[in-house]
C-alpha cells in the first residue's frame, strides 16, 4: 500500500476568521478492548481480498461489496478503471482520469498544486470518501482529499462506486466512494521512471522498482514535482486580495512496500510512505479590516506526512477468507501568512474482515472498523474522537436476479450512533443487458474545523444525513460498454456557513458552522466506452439538479451539465490522445461562473524497446476560465519528457 498525502491549500475564511486548512489522514488507537472486539468478530464478519476467490479472467471489484466480486454480479453503480484502461487513456493524472467518468465533477482553487476536490452526483467534496488500498484518507480538518498528490504511475486500478456507501464504509460516503489501488510487485524486476519539464519552470519525475521472487514481493518508488505556477487569484477578485506573484509548489514522496506469501492465498504485507509538500496560495475570501498587515498576503504551507500499514490477507478454508489491517498516519503542518499556525494530526485505523461464501451464488460479508483521530494545534484544542463501525452485507444470485443488502452501525464518541443501510436489486436481461435499482442511506461527519475552529466551529453540530434511490441500465459487449443511471438523493442537516450571528451560539459575531439547509440532488448520468480497432472512445454526459430545498437555489460549484469526450489511439510505437471537457455555468459565492470548454492533447513515441518520448498540451486553446470564484488556472501548459518502462530486466 502506498499512500501519499494530498496537496494543501488553506484559506482564511468568511467572517469569523475561519482558517481553512489541510491535514491529511490520521488513525485510531488500538485500545485493548476494541482490538479484542475486532478479533472476536472476525469469524462472523466479512471481506476478503481479490486474489483469494476471483475467477481467472473476471473483472474483480472490491469497493461495491467489500469482497471480490465480478462486475456482472454487482448491483451498485460501480466502475473499475484497470491498468489497461489507464495505459490506453493517455491520462497524466488521477484527476484527469476521473474527469472522464460520469457523475464526477472537480473544483480547484487555482492552478497546479492547489486544493482540488471530487464531487460525485452533486455531493460536496467532503461527502466523497476516498480510500487508498482500502485505507481511509483525507483532510481531518477540511474533510476532503486532494488527488493531485498521488502519482498515476503508482496506480494499479481505480474503483468508483457512485451512490451511498456509508452502509459499507461509514461516514462521508454520501455521494460515493473512490478506492485507489496501488501497484504490487509481480514477477521479474520491473523498472519504471520518467523525467519531464514544462513552462512556468515546471518539472516532474519518478522512479519505481517492483517485482517478486520466492514468495516475496516488493514495490519501491520515489517521485517529485515542482513549478513556479501562476497567481492562484484572478485580478480584481471581490475582496481585493489579488497578489500578482506566482504561487508555486514542490512535492516529494517516498514509498516502500513489501510482502511475503508462504502459500497460495496467504500473504502478510508492510508499507511505509513519507512525503513533504511546500506550497504558496492566495485567499479569495473575506478578511476583516486590518486582520493582516499585508492586504494581499502570500500564504504558505509546509506539510510532512508519514503512513505505516501492516496487513494480513488469507484464505482460511474453501468458504472463508479474511483480512486484518492496521495503519498509523501522522502529519505535521505549518501554515499561514504573517502568522504561522501549526497542526499535528494522527489517525489510527484497524480493520478485521471476513467473507463467507457457502456457494457460488451467495456471499456474506462482515467487518469491524476501529478509528481514532486526534489533533494538536496552536489554533484550537480538540478532543480525540473514536469511531467503531460494524458492517454486515449479503449478495446473492437467484437465476437472472441478483440481490444486495448491507447494514452498518457506527458509534462515534462525538456525534453518537448512526445506522445506515442499502438494498439493491438487479436483473440480467441477457448476456449483454442488465437492470438495477438501489435505495440507501448515508451520512457525513462534521470535520474538526466544523466543530472546533475559533470564531466558527460549533461543537454540537449534527452529521449530514441522506436518503437516496436510483435506477440504471447497463450494456456490456466485447468492445462496447454503456450505462445510464437516474438518481434522487435528499440530504438533511447540510453543514455550511451560517452568516447570521443571531442563529449562532453566543460569542460568534461573524457567523458560524451550522446545519443550514436541506438539499435535493437529482440527475442522470450516461457513460459509454467503444473500442474500434486501435481507437478507444470514451463519452460521459451528466445532467444535475442540485438545489437547496428551502430556498430553491442551486448549490455552489455544481454544474447543471457536464460533457467529456476522449479519444485515444494506439498503433505500433505511437500513442496519441485528446480530451474535450465542457462544463456549464455554475454559481459560486454569489456569482454565476461562465461555462468553459477545455482541450487536452498528448502523444507518446516509443523509439526503443523500453524508452518513450512524450509530450502533453493542457488547455491547448489557452481558455481563460474560473475553476472557482476569483481563482484562475494556469492557462496553456506544455510538457516534454522521457519515459522508461522495462520489465524482465
Amino acid at each position: 500500500m502506498a499512500l501519499v498525502p494530498p496537496a494543501v491549500s488553506l484559506s482564511q475564511a468568511a467572517r469569523g476568521v475561519r482558517l481553512t486548512e489541510v491535514l491529511m489522514s490520521s488513525i485510531p488507537k488500538l485500545r485493548p478492548a476494541r482490538l479484542l472486539l475486532g478479533c472476536a468478530l472476525l469469524p462472523v464478519v466479512s471481506s476478503a481480498w481479490a486474489q483469494a476467490q476471483a475467477t481467472p479472467g473476471d473483472t474483480v471489484q472490491v469497493i461495491g461489496t467489500r469482497a471480490p466480486t465480478a462486475l456482472d454480479r454487482v448491483v451498485s453503480d460501480v466502475v473499475v478503471i484497470d491498468r489497461d484502461r489507464i495505459r490506453a487513456s493517455s491520462a497524466d493524472s488521477i484527476e484527469d482520469l476521473l474527469r472522464r467518468e460520469g457523475g464526477m465533477q472537480m473544483s480547484r482553487t487555482g492552478g497546479p498544486g492547489q486544493s482540488a476536490g471530487i464531487q460525485i452526483r452533486g455531493s460536496s467534496s467532503s461527502s466523497t470518501l476516498v480510500l487508498i488500498d482500502g485505507v481511509r484518507v483525507g483532510l481531518a480538518t477540511l474533510g476532503q482529499t486532494d488527488l493531485a498528490s498521488v502519482s498515476l504511475a503508482q496506480v494499479e486500478r481505480i474503483e468508483i462506486m457512485r451512490g451511498p456507501g456509508s452502509s459499507l464504509y461509514g461516514a462521508d460516503a454520501v455521494g460515493g466512494v473512490v478506492n485507489i489501488v496501488t501497484r504490487r510487485g509481480d514477477g521479474a524486476p520491473y523498472l519504471r521512471g520518467n523525467l519531464a519539464g514544462g513552462n512556468h519552470a515546471s518539472g516532474e519525475g519518478y522512479v519505481a522498482l517492483s517485482g517478486s521472487d520466492a514468495g516475496f514481493d516488493y514495490a519501491l518508488s520515489a517521485s517529485g514535482e515542482t513549478t513556479h505556477g501562476v497567481s492562484a487569484l484572478r485580478p480584481g477578485d471581490q475582496f481585493g486580495n489579488y497578489n500578482p506573484d506566482d504561487d508555486g509548489f514542490s512535492r516529494y514522496g517516498l514509498s516502500l512496500a513489501g510482502g511475503y506469501s508462504w502459500q497460495k492465498g496467504q500473504r502478510v504485507g508492510l508499507s511505509y510512505t513519507a512525503s513533504k509538500l511546500r506550497s504558496q496560495f492566495d485567499s479569495a475570501e473575506f478578511l476583516p479590516p486590518n486582520f493582516l498587515p499585508d492586504p494581499s498576503p502570500d500564504f504558505r504551507n509546509r506539510l510532512a506526512a508519514q503512513v505505516t500499514a501492516l496487513d494480513y490477507q488469507g484464505t482460511l478454508s474453501s468458504e472463508w477468507a479474511a483480512l486484518l489491517r492496521a495503519s498509523y498516519q501522522t502529519e505535521q503542518l505549518e501554515s499561514g501568512a504573517n502568522v504561522i499556525s501549526a497542526y499535528d494530526t494522527t489517525r489510527r485505523q484497524f480493520t478485521a474482515q471476513a467473507t463467507w461464501t457457502p456457494s457460488a451464488q451467495h456471499q456474506v460479508v462482515g467487518a469491524v472498523d476501529l478509528l481514532t483521530e486526534s489533533i494538536h494545534s496552536s489554533v484550537y484544542d480538540a478532543p480525540e474522537r473514536d469511531n467503531t463501525g460494524l458492517t454486515v452485507g449479503y449478495t446473492g444470485r437467484f437465476g437472472a436476479n441478483k440481490l444486495q443488502a448491507d447494514l452498518r452501525w457506527d458509534h462515534n464518541s462525538v456525534y453518537d450512533n448512526q445506522t445506515t443501510g442499502k438494498l439493491g436489486w438487479g436483473m440480467n436481461l441477457s448476456d449483454a443487458w442488465s437492470l438495477r435499482a438501489v435505495a440507501g442511506t448515508a451520512f457525513r461527519a462534521p470535520t474538526f474545523n466544523d466543530l472546533y475552529f475559533p470564531g466558527y466551529g460549533v461543537a454540537t453540530l449534527q452529521p449530514e444525513r441522506s436518503r437516496s434511490v436510483e435506477a440504471g441500465v447497463d450494456y456490456k459487449a466485447d468492445t462496447t460498454s454503456v450505462n445510464a443511471t437516474a438518481y434522487y438523493n435528499k440530504v438533511s442537516d447540510l453543514i455550511g456557513y451560517q452568516p447570521d450571528p443571531n442563529q449562532c451560539p453566543p460569542g460568534l459575531p461573524f457567523g458560524c458552522a451550522a446545519n443550514t439547509a436541506r438539499a435535493l440532488l437529482q440527475g442522470i448520468t450516461l457513460q459509454g466506452l467503444q473500442q474500434w480497432g486501435q481507437f478507444q472512445f470514451t463519452l460521459a454526459l451528466d445532467w444535475l439538479n442540485a438545489k437547496d430545498r428551502d430556498t430553491d437555489a442551486t448549490l455552489p460549484r455544481r454544474a447543471a451539465n457536464q460533457q467529456t469526450f476522449a479519444v485515444d489511439y494506439n498503433e505500433g510505437p505511437w500513442q496519441l490522445g485528446g480530451t474535450v471537457l465542457r462544463v456549464s455555468q455554475r454559481p459560486d459565492g454569489g456569482a454565476l461562473l461562465s461555462a468553459y470548454t477545455l482541450l487536452n492533447l498528448n502523444a507518446r513515441w516509443r523509439f526503443e524497446r523500453f524508452w518513450q518520448l512524450e509530450a502533453r498540451l493542457q488547455n491547448a486553446t489557452d481558455r481563460d476560465y474560473q475553476p472557482a470564484r476569483d481563482y484562475q488556472d494556469v492557462g496553456r501548459q506544455f510538457w516534454i519528457g522521457l519515459r522508461y518502462d522495462g520489465k524482465g530486466l
